[in-house]
Parts: C-alpha cells; sequence; structure tokens
C-alpha cells in the first residue's frame, strides 16, 4: 500500500526551507505506517489487565476466585505440634534476619514467616498466584508492573500492609549496606518502585524481560516498622514485624527455635493459602552432625526427615519401627528440573584456569561408584529433568546464538551435548578415561615428578582441597582416581559458620553446591551462579568464579524470550556453552525426595508437581509437607469425609 506523501520537489543546489516540515512530517508518517505493518511480538504473559495470576507461556490452572489449590485438603484440621530438625547445614543460627550478608538465620524465617507479593503453584510451571497482592497488572511492553494490596493483608503487629511497606522493602533490599549481594543483583534491573496510592504499588524496569515479572512477585514484604528504623543490613535479632503465617514464639540461640500460628492470619481462607498451615505450633532443633541428627530422627526428637545420602536411606531408614508402620518409608517423585549438584572448582585459583584441567578432573568422577544404589541421575545438562537439555547437535538457531563466540569457545560446544565420563561403560572405562586426563594434564603443562605428584614448569603441585561442613570421605573413588593422575587431593572439614565464611570470601579450592531447581529457566538463577557480575563481590554465589561473554549474553536471551521456543533455543545454547566450559565437575541430580516420616500425618490426596520436602531452596520448590500436611490424631471426620488423609 503506498504511503500518503506528495512527490518531493525535483533537487535543486539550495533547497527549499519551506518545504522542511512536509518532509518531517513525511518521514514521521512513513515511520509509523512501518511501525503498524510490522508484526507485535509476542509477548510471554497475559498483559493490559488487572489478574490474580501470572502464567509464563501460558493460561494459568486455576481461574479467579478459586476456592483453593488442588494439592491441599481445604478443610484439614488446625492444631498440634510439628517436630522439625534443621533441613540444611546450617547447625546454629545467630540472626534472624535472612537477607543480611553476616550471620546465620535459621531456614524458618523465609520458610513461615516472611511472605512475598505473589507466590509460585507447585504444580504450573512458572505460575504465580496473588499473595500479599490480590490482583497483579503486567503493562503491553513488560517495562513495569503494578500490585494492588489485599485489603486484609496484616503484618505479625496488626498494623496493614501497605505500598509504603513494598517500597521500603525493595529499597532496603537493593541498597542497603550489609544485605546479601545476590538480593542487589537480583533487583538490579528494577529502575524504581512507586506507591501509586495506599495499596497500589508499581515497578518500573530498566528493560522489558519475562523475569522482571516474577522478580517483583516474589519481593518479601516486612514493615517498615521492624528494626525501629534501622536500615536492614543492621537488623539482627530484632523479631520481625512480617506478614506470614507463623511468628516467633521462644529462641534459644544457636540451637532450638519455636513458632506459633498466628490466630489472626489474614490470608488463612483465601484459595491461595486455604488447606496451607495447619499446624498450631512448629519447634525446629538444631543438630550439629549428620549421624546425630539421624539418630535423634529415630529416637522420635523430630517427625520427617530427608535423606541426602544414597546409601544411609538404604541402610540407615531400617528397622523395627520402619517394619511396625511406626516409620513410614516413601520416595517421592517431582517433576521439577534440576540444576546438577556439582563440585565447583574455584576458577578464581590459577590451577583451574585452563581448560584442560578442568576436562581431566572431570573424567576422574566416576558416578557410577558414587550411584551403586541406583539412586542419582547422571548430570548431563545444565537442565536436568526438563526439555532444555540440549539433544543432539545444535540447531541453526542456536548456532545463530553460539556463532558471535565461536573464536572463544572450545568447538566441543558445537558438536554433541555433554555427557558425564561412563566409568561403567565397559571392563576398561575407567582406566581409558584416566589416560585421556592424563594426556590433557601433560598438555597444559602437568608433568608427574619423580614423588609421583603433578607439576607445572614452576615445581608447583597440583593440589586440591575440598572444603567440607558435614562429614569428609564421602568420595573416596575420586579421591583414588585424582591421586593415580598424581593430584594431590586432601579434605578439610569445618564449622558451619566458618564454612559460609569462606563461600563469601572465595576462600576455597573445591566446594560440593547443589544448584538448585525450577519449572523455566529462570535467568534470574543462572545469573547468580554463573553471570560474571557475581563472580567478583564478596558473598555472591557464583562460586566457580567463571567470568565469560557468551554466557551473560545467553543468560540475557532467557531473560528477554517472548514464546517458549525462543527460551528452548536460548536454554539449550547455554547448556553447550556452561557444560562444554567445564565450568564445575557435575556429579548428579535427582527427580525424587528420598523422605522417612513418622506415621502421624494426614496427607492430601493429591500430590504436587514441583516440591520439596523440608526446605525452601527457591521459591519453584516449596516445601509441601510442612506446608499442607496435618496432624492426623486431631481429624475427628468420618472416614468418607477424611478420605484425603493417608
Amino acid at each position: 500500500m503506498p504511503l500518503p506523501c506528495p512527490p518531493l520537489p525535483a533537487r535543486t543546489a539550495r533547497p527549499d526551507r519551506s518545504l522542511l516540515p512536509l518532509l518531517l512530517s513525511c518521514l514521521l508518517l512513513a515511520l509509523a505506517w512501518c511501525l503498524a505493518a510490522a508484526p507485535a511480538r509476542a509477548a510471554p504473559v497475559a498483559t493490559g489487565v488487572w489478574t490474580h495470576a501470572v502464567a509464563a507461556f501460558g493460561e494459568p490452572k486455576y481461574p479467579a476466585g478459586y476456592a483453593h489449590v488442588d494439592y491441599v485438603d481445604p478443610d484439614a484440621p488446625k492444631g498440634g505440634l510439628l517436630r522439625l530438625g534443621n533441613p540444611d547445614r546450617r547447625s546454629s543460627f545467630d540472626k534472624y534476619n535472612p537477607y543480611t550478608i553476616k550471620g546465620v538465620a535459621p531456614a524458618a524465617m523465609t520458610i513461615f514467616v516472611f511472605e512475598t507479593l505473589a507466590t509460585l503453584s507447585m504444580d504450573e510451571p512458572m505460575t504465580m498466584y496473588g499473595l500479599l497482592a490480590e490482583s497483579m497488572y503486567v503493562a503491553p511492553d513488560l517495562r513495569s508492573m503494578s500490585f494492588r494490596l489485599h485489603p486484609k493483608a496484616r503484618f505479625s503487629d496488626g498494623s496493614p500492609v501497605l505500598a509504603a511497606d513494598v517500597v521500603h522493602s525493595f529499597q532496603q533490599m537493593s541498597t542497603a549496606k550489609g544485605v546479601a549481594p545476590q538480593y542487589k543483583i537480583l533487583y538490579e534491573d528494577v529502575a524504581q518502585v512507586v506507591a501509586v496510592d495506599e495499596r497500589t504499588v508499581r515497578f518500573d524496569f530498566k528493560g522489558a524481560k519475562l523475569d522482571n515479572l516474577f522478580t517483583a512477585g516474589g519481593l518479601p514484604v516486612f514493615s517498615r516498622r521492624w528494626g525501629g528504623g534501622k536500615p536492614l543490613g543492621e537488623i539482627v535479632t530484632d523479631w520481625p514485624i512480617a506478614s506470614g503465617p507463623y511468628a516467633l514464639a521462644k529462641a534459644e540461640m544457636p540451637r532450638r527455635l519455636e513458632l506459633t500460628l498466628r490466630p489472626d492470619y489474614w490470608a488463612r481462607d483465601l484459595g491461595v493459602r486455604r488447606g496451607f498451615f495447619n499446624f498450631e505450633r512448629i519447634v525446629y532443633q538444631m543438630y550439629k552432625d549428620t549421624e546425630v541428627r539421624r539418630e535423634a530422627f529415630k529416637a522420635g526428637e523430630f517427625d520427617l526427615m530427608k535423606e541426602y545420602r544414597a546409601s544411609a536411606f538404604a541402610r540407615l531408614h531400617a528397622g523395627p519401627k520402619w517394619r511396625d508402620g511406626r516409620i513410614v518409608k516413601q520416595v517421592f517423585e517431582v517433576a521439577t528440573g534440576s540444576l546438577p549438584q556439582a563440585m565447583n572448582l574455584n576458577l578464581r585459583r590459577p590451577q583451574f584456569q585452563d581448560l584442560r584441567v578442568r576436562r581431566a578432573l572431570s573424567l576422574a568422577w566416576d558416578f557410577a561408584r558414587y550411584n551403586r544404589y541406583g539412586t542419582f541421575k547422571p548430570a548431563d545438562s545444565l537442565f536436568n529433568n526438563t526439555e532444555f537439555a540440549a539433544r543432539g547437535l545444535p540447531s541453526p538457531e542456536e548456532l545463530k546464538l553460539l556463532a558471535p563466540w565461536r573464536d572463544q569457545l572450545p568447538a566441543a560446544v558445537f558438536g554433541p551435548p555433554h555427557q558425564v565420563p561412563r566409568q561403567d561403560a565397559h571392563p576398561l572405562a575407567l582406566r581409558e578415561n584416566l589416560r585421556r586426563a592424563a594426556a590433557l594434564l601433560a598438555e597444559a603443562g602437568w608433568t608427574v615428578g619423580a614423588d609421583g605428584w603433578l607439576r607445572n614448569a614452576q615445581g608447583q603441585t597440583l593440589d586440591i582441597e575440598f572444603l567440607e561442613p558435614n562429614q569428609t570421605g564421602r568420595f573416596a573413588a575420586f579421591e583414588r582416581n585424582l591421586k593415580l593422575l598424581g593430584v594431590r587431593y586432601s579434605e578439610r572439614l569445618v564449622d558451619f559458620s566458618l564454612y559460609r565464611k569462606r563461600l563469601e570470601n572465595f576462600d576455597y579450592d573445591m566446594v560440593v553446591i547443589v544448584q538448585g531447581k525450577f519449572t523455566l529457566p529462570d535467568a534470574g538463577s543462572l545469573q547468580s551462579l554463573f553471570g560474571s557480575k557475581n563472580a567478583v563481590e564478596p558473598g555472591g554465589n557464583n562460586f566457580s568464579g567463571i567470568q565469560h561473554p557468551a554466557i551473560d549474553a545467553l543468560i540475557e536471551r532467557i531473560a528477554s524470550a517472548s514464546t517458549r521456543e525462543e527460551l528452548r533455543t536460548a536454554a539449550h545454547a547455554l547448556d553447550r556453552v556452561v557444560m562444554h566450559l567445564h565450568v564445575n565437575i557435575p556429579m548428579l541430580f535427582s527427580n525424587t525426595e528420598p523422605t522417612s516420616y513418622w506415621a502421624r500425618f494426614g496427607l492430601p490426596r493429591q500430590t504436587p508437581k514441583y516440591f520439596d520436602i523440608d526446605t525452601l531452596s527457591d521459591a519453584s520448590s516449596q516445601p509441601w509437607p510442612l506446608y499442607t500436611w496435618w496432624d492426623k490424631s486431631l481429624d475427628k471426620r468420618p472416614a468418607a469425609a477424611a478420605a484425603a488423609a493417608r
């Protein structure tokens, strides 16, 4: 269709200035026509409407006004006591503020005490439903998102949750001195948060990224009165003023913590929370040693335990109490995507900066020996258990993303995807892999000296100290293989507080990190783990210290994906790059939650797809048992009405 622009006069030596306004008008009209004719880029979520839920690349499962989610019993009885042990490596606590870099806060704070504007569903990929916010609005250009706060929302001191509290929480989390760096990095793409009115708040973003919406929805909100006006980084032992279902009742630092269900919990009858939080009291007892904690569970000191060691689950979760039914042993299967559990080599150390050295060390990992109970799966991908793991050769679309970095990437990136070495592929597989490893080390300048240890041109030995807060001796086969190669491997057991301090300061050779779960690849988490910015500031989560422009660019492509296909392509490309750069030694992943629990619980009939047992490692893996199970001794309903209980 021709543009309605008048013909221009013939060119002359001195242009007629009177025609300049007409020319400018014509050019603007042409630009407007071109923009109108161009196909609109699809938004990854619904935009331009106030809605109760935001779903990435699809529609939310539950409609507005939904009564409850499917993975709860909405009429479960409330009351009783839930006793828990420390669910992770934190064996003590010295503060209640979970957002600062110094000190250790108990897991209970983020699980039960602080709430967010929205919460992720446990049976849908990357779908959030309003929690503190009763409705949400995404701008059509994705550069802002607004939240209307629920009029019932109250903090534990009875005061209402207002837009000013949201603004305060954001400002403190993103700028306050002493806040853990990962939060500042998480919110760095938020330009500002504005209180539109008393109960409406708007997040303005620096870019149009899907992740920004979920980052905003995941903002924990606390009262402006918490800490009496102190900056967040200076709040240590002030009891939280937060909006969650439980409040602190008693604390005996560093080992014991007691929470009580708030009788005035504002969301208990809303669809987003009906059937949740059924115990009146929750008591945490912290155990310094995993073996002691396991024995305490057997003795009945606490009620459920997720087991991380396959050998322990097979051999030690057994005995008379399991046989007679007092304790139930169950393996829950989840559909959650899993980043690898990996040995993170600190690339800030000179001995790990050569890719050939890292490849050689990976060849010494014996997955088959470690997995003798068949519990785990080899972590061949960054995105295990999902469609986002790379398959086959790179597609043309992947190659377009990878092409700008071809000269900075190993050739393997452009071939088949990474595979963990299979030491049990045939009888001589381990020997062949160690020979390949020795050749790579020799290429990198490491030769075996008269004493049997590898040395470089400066005469330095190739040393690896494995830093561990729980127990040593778990990787005997790996240690043996490294010593066959001439690598001086040692293990150092330290208290968790020292372990965390050394992590924060990147003071280690190697640590084992479980890198998290997801429902869809999350650019924010990936940036935290592998982005260059997070490799340099103390307290960051880039434990390997990798800094590579291709990784940064591909994480940005994941963040800006507008369709599931674009997301999948960018994820496949990033998978190839991270795995073939041998950023770490990928050990394993699991799509199960091996658990034992005392037979005193009622369970909902339906199990969700995405959950954890007793911790909140990230928003996509919430502790379903802690949130939705109940004390079945209190269930007085007739059998038919209580059929959901198991």
